[in-house]
């Protein structure tokens, strides 16, 4: 099968899957679906001759996060720089608090930095390993375990100590049809 063959197939067949995990980086729908769009227009653009088609679904998330990554970055550098171009935006108040455990925890991953959040997610909603997940990210695995720390500190902090009970690989976060998230137990 040709590449845009099986680029379309991973598309059609595993898109919303591919739109969940880049939720999960982003934490808004909207932004999952464009990052998702974008990472298939980037790998649309260079053909690959991968084995398979969960090969080239690894080969879009690969691009998702890169993508996800790459957006990031950009908006640190216009933080530094936007004073010199426009006047600060106003901040608008928090909407108030949440009340469902998958809300908590999306807005304790939002505090992460991408980084942060992006070992976090492949540790644990790709369950990749954390030599795995360091090769996925170019870093080294003291490098993965470092962030993997600060995020698990900083999301205990959030959310209060992390016990049996309270696992984060037992919380699931799954989007329902609409996109909104719903929290539970797996």
């Amino acid at each position: 099968m040709a590449w845009h063959d099986d680029l379309t197939a991973v598309a059609t067949e595993r898109g919303a899957a591919l739109v969940g995990y880049a939720y999960l980086l982003t934490g808004d729908q909207a932004r999952a679906q464009d990052l998702v769009q974008e990472a298939l227009a980037r790998t649309w653009a260079r053909p690959r001759r991968l084995a398979n088609a969960a090969a080239t679904e690894a080969y879009v998330r690969r691009a998702v996060l890169n993508a996800y990554l790459d957006e990031h970055r950009r908006e640190s550098v216009w933080r530094r720089r936007r004073h010199l171009a426009a006047l600060p935006e106003s901040t608008s108040p928090s909407a108030g608090e949440a009340i469902d455990e998958a809300v908590d925890v999306q807005a304790a991953l939002t505090a992460l930095s991408p980084r942060e959040r992006a070992c976090v997610v492949l540790r644990f909603y790709d369950d990749l390993t954390v030599p795995a997940l360091a090769e996925r990210l170019d870093i080294s695995a003291g490098t993965a375990k470092r962030y993997l720390s600060d995020a698990m500190g900083k999301l205990a902090e959030a959310l209060g100590p992390l016990d049996e009970q309270h696992d984060l690989e037992d919380v699931a976060v799954d989007l329902d049809p609409s996109g909104d998230a719903k929290g539970g137990r797996s």
